[in-house]
Order: C-alpha cells, then sequence, then structure tokens
C-alpha cells in the first residue's frame, strides 16, 4: 500500500486547517466591506448630498460599534469565538445589502450601523482566533497570507464594481444588494463546511487588562486615530477636492489590493525577519509620508499632478497597511495564551476610542482647510514612531519593553 495519501483527501485535509479556514473568512469578510466601501463616498456625495461634516458624523457613527467591540467578551461567554465570527459575518452582510435603500444622512447612518457591528465584531472574533490558533512561530507568515486572501476579496469587489459600473451604469441599489447577499451566502457555507476550531489554551472569562501589555495598549490606540483619520477622509479628498467618480476610485482601490493580493504574503515574512520593532517603524514612516503628502495636494502644490500624486499616496497607504499584522504579532509573543481573546476585544475598543470623535471633529476642521486635517495625522504617526522606538528586538514575557528590567538568569 502506498505511504502517501490519496489525492482526493487534500481538499477534506485543507477544510480541517485553521489557517485556511481564516483564510476564507477574511476573504468573505472584506469582499462584503470592501464593496460598501468603494460605493460610500460617492453614493454620499451623489445620492445623499453629504458633506466633509456629514462624512465625519457617518464615520463617527461606523466606529461606535469599534468602540463597544469589548462587550464581546460577554458573548465569549455565551458562544464561541468561532460562532460569533459567522454571525457577525452576517449581520454585516445584511447591513451592506439594503444600504442602497436609505439615500439619507439617517438612513445611512442606521445601515451603516447595522453593517459596522457585524464587521466589527467580527474583527474582534477573528482577531482572537487568529492568535489562538496560528504558531508563533508561523503567525507572520500566515498572516501574510490572511492578508493576502482579504487583499484577494477586495480586488475582486473593486474590479468587479469599476467594470460593472462602466459597462452598466447600475444603480446603487442593486449593487449593495448583491453584494451583501453574496457575503451572507458564503458566510453560510463556510459554516456548513468547516469543522469547530478550538485555542489549545482555554480563555480566560471577563476582563483582561494588564500593566505590562501597556505598550501593545498605547501602539493600538495610536493606530486607530491615525489610521481613522485617513479612512475617514483620505478617500473623500479625492472625490470632493479632485473629482473621482466611482469607476476611478474603484480602479485605484483595484490597483491597491491587485498589489497587496501578491505583497501581502511577502510582508508577513519580512515581519518574520526583521522583527516587530523595525516593522512598526517602517509603517509609521510610511504613514507620516503619505499625510503630509495629502496635505500638500490638497493646497494644490502639486500643480496639475495633485490628483495622480494623492491617487498613488492612496495606494503607498493600503500596501503599508499591512505592516499594522506586526503590532499583533508583538502581542502574541508577550501574553499570556489565556489572555488573547479577552485582550483581544479590549484592544478592540481601545482602538476605536479616538475614531469614535476624531472624524467628526475633524469634519469641522474639514470645512476650513482640509490639510489640516493631514497635518494632524503626520503628527499622531510621529507620536506612534516614538512609541515604536520602545519596542524590544526580541519581545517575550518578560520582556514587554525595552524598558522592562532583564529577566534573572537561574544559577548553573
Amino acid at each position: 500500500m502506498s505511504a502517501n495519501p490519496p489525492a482526493p483527501r487534500a481538499p477534506r485535509a485543507l477544510l480541517r486547517s485553521p489557517a485556511a479556514f481564516l483564510m476564507v473568512l477574511a476573504f468573505v469578510n472584506w469582499l462584503g466591506f470592501a464593496s460598501w466601501n468603494a460605493l460610500l463616498n460617492n453614493f454620499a456625495k451623489e445620492a445623499a448630498g453629504f458633506t466633509g461634516q456629514d462624512i465625519g458624523i457617518l464615520q463617527s457613527v461606523r466606529e461606535i460599534p469599534g468602540f463597544l467591540a469589548f462587550t464581546a467578551i460577554i458573548l465569549f461567554w455565551l458562544i464561541r469565538e468561532q460562532i460569533l465570527a459567522y454571525l457577525s459575518l452576517i449581520t454585516m452582510g445584511l447591513g451592506v445589502a439594503i444600504t442602497g435603500y436609505f439615500p439619507s444622512l439617517g438612513g445611512l447612518l442606521l445601515t451603516t450601523m447595522i453593517m459596522s457591528l457585524g464587521f466589527h465584531y467580527y474583527e474582534t472574533a477573528q482577531q482572537a482566533l487568529q492568535l489562538q490558533l496560528l504558531p508563533k512561530a508561523q503567525a507572520p507568515r500566515l498572516l501574510g497570507r490572511i492578508a493576502g486572501a482579504s487583499a484577494a476579496a477586495q480586488l475582486i469587489a473593486f474590479g468587479s464594481i469599476a467594470l460593472i459600473w462602466k459597462l452598466f451604469q447600475p444603480g446603487y441599489v442593486t449593487v449593495f444588494l448583491v453584494a451583501g447577499l453574496v457575503s451572507v451566502t458564503l458566510t453560510l457555507v463556510a459554516w456548513a463546511v468547516f469543522p469547530r476550531f478550538q485555542g489549545a489554551v482555554p480563555q480566560n472569562k471577563g476582563f483582561v487588562v494588564r500593566k505590562r501589555y501597556w505598550l501593545y495598549y498605547a501602539l493600538t490606540f495610536m493606530s486607530g486615530a491615525r489610521r481613522q483619520l485617513f479612512m475617514a477622509f483620505g478617500g473623500f479628498l479625492l472625490v470632493e477636492r479632485f473629482g473621482y467618480d466611482v469607476s476611478a476610485t474603484a480602479t485605484l482601490l483595484l490597483a491597491t489590493y491587485g498589489i497587496n493580493t501578491f505583497v501581502g504574503p511577502i510582508l508577513g515574512q519580512m515581519i518574520g525577519r526583521v522583527g516587530e520593532r523595525f516593522t512598526i517603524q517602517i509603517e509609521n514612516i510610511s504613514l507620516i509620508v503619505v499625510f503630509v503628502g495629502y496635505a500638500l495636494a490638497s493646497h494644490g502644490h502639486f500643480g496639475g499632478w495633485g490628483a495622480s500624486v494623492a491617487g498613488a499616496l492612496f495606494i503607498v497607504d493600503g500596501i503599508f497597511f499591512t505592516l499594522t499584522l506586526a503590532q499583533r504579532t508583538y502581542f502574541q509573543k508577550i501574553a499570556d495564551p489565556a489572555d488573547i481573546a479577552p485582550t483581544s476585544a479590549v484592544a478592540f475598543t481601545i482602538n476605536h476610542i479616538a475614531a469614535v470623535f476624531l472624524p467628526v471633529t475633524f469634519g469641522l476642521i474639514w470645512v476650513s482647510d482640509p490639510a489640516i486635517v493631514f497635518y494632524i495625522g503626520a503628527a499622531v504617526a510621529t507620536v506612534s514612531l516614538s512609541l515604536a522606538f520602545l519596542v524590544p528586538r526580541h519581545p517575550e514575557p518578560g520582556q514587554e519593553t525595552v524598558l522592562s528590567q532583564p529577566v534573572p538568569v537561574a544559577a548553573e
């Protein structure tokens, strides 16, 4: 009898792989969210008549579920992280599906809240699952692959929307509805075919906040602040200042995630090679460049090249966003394995503290001068860069920061 397993068993083995499971769910999540995101700015501007202040209000409301992500800890008492992930993806898909039916500020606030509840609770559950199910030595590489799957989903979403919009000019109602229902259907298929996955270490119940994780909390807070500024206003600048339409916006996002489909796994491997400290530094340096470039572009400093420069910076930001995985693997290396799920929920809330009030506050600043928003973003990234220098080259329990006291070596 041959020692090699028969070929037909390969798909079954793939279904038992935690990495494959996480890649599929990430694909579904980003397929739905990317479709919503690709249409949002133009739908808000053209169908709902949004101003910069309105988009700031909407983005603040969108982040409220992220701020409340710590409540996922209560749900973890009742259901497993995997079930929460499935239910969250279904909720997100339904929110996307009904968005086109409500072209007003009130309507968009309602549908965005539904979509965002699903999206943020899924993100909380999947981060807990990733750090529980992926071995530390392979986590950067496998997280890079998951990022590649996410990029592939966004590539498909943006590519399909760009092509369909150019060829058929469908209504917003149709595109939102189809995108949402596809996400729900794929989630139900995944629920049916994947088995139950469980981490090796039982998770602590309740809220977990530990002093020795303080640098991870600080990096998470700053990451949320600078990321939210760009998400809320980066794409809106392209539409309002440079006149990008749906097809142009989707094409730009298509280029970003087409690159990321291949670059994501490479960047994951890079994190494993160069370490979290250097990776977090590079990510923040890139963000400083992007924010300053956006500020200059908004003032017309690049002349007739302004639209092209802003578009190129948008792509650069999308590529280097993958490097935020380093914060996750940094935490995995310093954490008590039993803290993964509850701390993921707490950290997700910390990540969204600034996100709740920044968009609406900076929407008011935007009305006066959009460049100020991006200069402040550069300042936030500079503070985050300073924190990155406190990350040890080889983080582990007892060596959470460069300020940690050396762990005494037992006498031989």
